[in-house]
């Protein structure tokens, strides 16, 4: 019996990773949209704040278990940023394009070496809007930053992403490979393993 599970995000591109890495865990992810419900305010001051800010919202208005992720990428030459401003780094939310432009004007001229960059993503879990023992995981996607984007899959700042250890880029690696290294498939394996004990 699929559980459902509310996903507290919009994000077509999510939606699927999170579909194809859930794919055997019994929960069947349905997007916030298509239950009409609204975004919510992203007002915490870190990732996990934004994600249980998300996740209750989604509970709250669907009364069902929420799924949520806040995840950003994280550049060290540019003190963190794009970090929590990831999706609306150059002013729209979700610009996807705008975004990965103004991040290779502001690293114009630095070079590899001090490129380095992580994807995180904190999730987190609820089983409703007034869980008071929410499941949280995070992922780290350790990298650095590219010159100019390369690859067609993925989305966000993917195009731009050389993962340590790997040639080819986010948006160049197979989706079943990334959902294995990224930050998000990181996370959910942590979500796994801790579904795993509680229902142990």
């Amino acid at each position: 019996m699929m559980q459902r599970v509310i996903l507290a995000s919009s994000n077509r591109g999510k939606l699927a990773e999170f579909n194809a890495l859930l794919a055997d865990s019994g929960f069947e992810v349905i997007a916030q949209s298509s239950l009409g419900v609204a975004d919510a305010e992203e007002t915490g001051l870190s990732f996990v704040e934004n994600a249980l800010l998300k996740a209750r919202h989604a509970a709250r208005a669907s009364g069902l278990p929420a799924l949520a992720d806040d995840s950003g990428l994280c550049v060290e030459h540019l003190h963190g940023a794009p970090g929590l401003y990831s999706a609306r780094y150059a002013g729209g939310h979700g610009d996807s394009a705008a975004n990965n432009a103004k991040l290779l004007r502001a690293l114009d001229g630095v070079p590899a070496a001090q490129r380095g960059a992580f994807f995180i993503c904190a999730l987190v879990l609820l089983r409703d809007a007034d869980d008071p023992a929410p499941l949280i995981a995070e992922g780290r996607w350790h990298g650095r930053v590219l010159d100019a984007p390369r690859g067609e899959q993925g989305f966000g700042y993917d195009p731009l992403f050389l993962p340590h250890g790997h040639a080819l880029s986010a948006a160049e690696l197979e989706p079943a490979l990334k959902n294995q290294l990224s930050h998000r498939g990181q996370a959910l394996a942590q979500l796994h393993a801790r579904l795993a004990e509680r229902h142990a």
